[in-house]
């Protein structure tokens, strides 16, 4: 049981500290500079490293995750369904309605953050699904009795279906996506709550990709990927808007009031200045 929960804690530090560490950087002075800054290629390098270095471990944690007494503790088996879910649907479902409810109370922070959130699990999960397609990477349960983890081949994603699209990890892109465009918008708002909020959102995202691992469908490295391609998605979505105000994007989904009316139905109402 130590073991397995040092193993855990060791996967969640290793995905989700240096995430959040830059993600406080790159929030701080979001309006002073450009979209893509010396501290985006630091970030980018340190997630290629980690993911060269973990790769030739692929196998090594394939095969500790799945040993029997680890997959036999219920434990684990449910926090791994649980946060898997959170991730995906729950981070698109949670970003629509803070949205919808956000434009209903006229609460524009959190229209702001439902908006901004899904808008990164989407254009993640959009690059993610073609690198999927791309690189067509059996799945560790395919080859379970001997993993492989150099089973790629060309296009073969987007004809062999999901057995082969484990490379990068879906729902690790929307954990991290989620996890880094909340942290950027609630750190703009409340600067002193970043070192709270930050550790919390990633650790939560992190351990949605050892999940991913614990239940077979990953290899390491297409968690770590899939938590660089959030993390950006995030991170870049956010800073765009905030340094673009007035983008059509926003013009459209946060200018819009919508009001319900007391015979029923609805009123909307569209505001061509961003309420933010």
């Amino acid at each position: 049981m130590r073991r397995t929960t040092a193993f855990l804690l060791a996967g969640t530090l290793l995905l989700g500290a240096p995430a959040s560490l830059f993600a406080q950087a790159d929030t701080i002075h979001a309006r002073k500079t450009p979209l893509f800054t010396l501290a985006d290629a630091a970030l980018f390098g340190g997630f290629a490293l980690a993911t060269v270095a973990v790769a030739p471990l692929d196998r090594h944690y394939s095969t500790a995750l799945q040993n029997p007494s680890r997959q036999a503790d219920k434990f684990y088996t449910r926090t791994a369904t649980i946060v898997r879910t959170v991730a995906d649907p729950g981070a698109i479902i949670i970003g629509v309605s803070m949205y919808t409810a956000g434009r209903l109370t006229h609460n524009a922070k959190a229209a702001d953050l439902g908006w901004h959130g899904t808008e990164a699990v989407i254009a993640g999960g959009a690059l993610g699904a073609l690198i999927k397609g791309l690189a067509g990477r059996a799945r560790p349960y395919k080859s379970a009795a001997d993993p492989n983890p150099h089973d790629y081949q060309f296009l073969r994603g987007f004809s062999g279906g999901s057995d082969y699209q484990s490379f990068p990890s879906g729902h690790t892109i929307a954990a991290f996506a989620a996890a880094s465009a909340v942290s950027s918008e609630t750190s703009r708002w409340w600067p002193n709550s970043r070192w709270l909020i930050g550790p919390v959102m990633y650790g939560g995202a992190s351990l949605v990709g050892v999940s991913r691992m614990y239940n077979n469908k990953h290899w390491a490295s297409d968690v770590m990927t899939g938590a660089l391609i959030g993390t950006f998605a995030g991170l870049k979505t956010v800073r765009y808007h905030h340094t673009h105000p007035g983008n059509r994007l926003d013009r459209w989904m946060l200018g819009a009031s919508i009001t319900p009316r007391a015979s029923g139905g609805s009123n909307v109402s569209l505001t061509l200045t961003p309420q933010y």
